[in-house]
């Protein structure tokens, strides 16, 4: 069903979209392309690191240029960060480079995954889980039509990524 077209996995941070997006690319004999990692090599520094120096509107500027070149090679299995879809020629992009797969898990999976959050911009400012959680629920209520606009969707909650990975293939072959 894919052919020669790229397979792109978006969602929040702690979805799995990072370890999912090793094994399924693995599974589909193709490379996994990771935007945040393209990111963080041509800036040399980590995600956390940009947000706290350049500012968010910046970083998004590196993963517009990053989500460019993830799309201009070969077919590739390609992790974009959970924000990527809130940019019109991002979305977009991928859309057009084939199927844009939405992991998601229920807010308390995602905080229970994500563990320390400092090295993560959107949620380091929060002192406390419950605020924690707080802060997901009112991201995750921001992005949801921007998720909404993929091709498919799976519920990673309480799955392994293998278990996530047979979802995503069944998905793609049309099962």
């Amino acid at each position: 069903m894919i052919g020669d077209r790229h397979v792109t996995l978006t969602g929040f941070m702690g979805a799995g979209k990072t370890e999912v997006g090793r094994r399924l690319a693995h599974a589909l004999g193709r490379p996994l392309v990771d935007t945040d990692a393209l990111i963080e090599a041509e800036a040399g520094m980590p995600i956390a690191a940009i947000f706290a120096t350049e500012g968010e509107p910046a970083f998004r500027a590196r993963e517009r240029k990053a989500v460019v070149a993830a799309c201009a090679l070969p077919p590739a299995v390609i992790a974009v960060g959970g924000g990527a879809l809130g940019d019109p020629e991002i979305r977009r992009r991928l859309l057009e480079a084939g199927p844009v797969i939405h992991l998601w898990a229920t807010p308390e999976e995602i905080l229970r995954r994500v563990g320390d959050a400092a090295s993560r911009p959107l949620l380091a400012s929060a002192p406390t889980d419950a605020a924690r959680l707080e802060r997901i629920r009112a991201l995750l209520a921001e992005r949801e039509p921007l998720y909404a606009c993929a091709t498919h969707g799976v519920d990673t909650t309480g799955l392994a990524p293998d278990a996530v990975v047979v979802r995503v293939r069944a998905l793609l072959e049309g099962r």
